[in-house]
């Protein structure tokens, strides 16, 4: 586990060098983690993804030159590019929504202990997100009037789930874990992850986070149908 060639590289991107240096002690604390490269905008972010191979990359919103959330867009558009972990000082903040919206695969306040920030980027680099649903359904919550009406048409990518997998779907995206669909369905969990997983290839989407995001985006799922 602490080969190179297995460790999870992570790149930082803040424009406090201070916070950078924080984080880069934990993480090369970790055997498998390694920090490779550091960036204070994002435009010099997007410029180190495409010349050093980096699997997730902790990134900061607000910063100057280009901000977090276009450089998060930038880097997810691009083929088997790194995952994402956006960094705020708050949890209802419109950059972290912003964020998830341009491919994010989830955010952490800044603040957050040592060990939760190790285990958000390796559940990330393992294809989770680290976004709480309750915590992306309050970020919908607050800035719904961003998402499609009721009534609005579905999209055709959604025709082509099964009825077992679009019950997966709306209840992923109301904040239910695998093993609470399981339950709820009475199917075994490994069953709710091969759905899942099947979701994901048909809706081309990332991670939980993106199946959250999608669901309110599609109307499939509105704020008030989610308690």
């Amino acid at each position: 586990m602490g080969d190179e060639r297995s460790a999870i590289r992570v790149m930082l991107v803040d424009d406090q060098k201070l916070l950078r240096a924080g984080f880069r002690m934990v993480l090369d604390a970790q055997p498998d983690i390694e920090v490779v490269a550091e960036a204070g905008d994002g435009a010099v972010a997007v410029e180190l993804t495409r010349t050093t191979e980096v699997d997730v990359v902790l990134m900061d919103v607000r910063m100057p030159v280009m901000d977090g959330v276009e450089a998060t867009r930038l880097i997810c558009a691009a083929a088997q590019g790194p995952r994402v972990l956006i960094l705020t000082t708050f949890d209802l903040d419109e950059y972290a929504f912003a964020a998830l919206k341009a491919g994010a695969s989830g955010f952490l306040l800044k603040d957050v202990p040592p060990s939760d920030l190790v285990s958000a980027i390796r559940s990330v680099h393992s294809g989770d997100s680290v976004v709480a649903p309750s915590t992306t359904r309050r970020l919908l919550e607050r800035f719904a009037v961003h998402l499609p009406s009721p009534g609005a048409a579905e999209p055709v990518a959604l025709s082509g789930l099964t009825a077992r997998e679009r019950e997966v779907l709306v209840l992923v995206a109301r904040g239910l874990s695998n093993m609470e669909i399981a339950g709820r369905l009475d199917l075994a969990e490994a069953t709710v992850k091969t759905h899942l997983g099947r979701i994901l290839a048909k809706l081309d989407l990332r991670d939980r986070a993106q199946v959250v995001m999608y669901a309110y985006e599609t109307g499939l799922v509105t704020p008030h149908s989610a308690g």
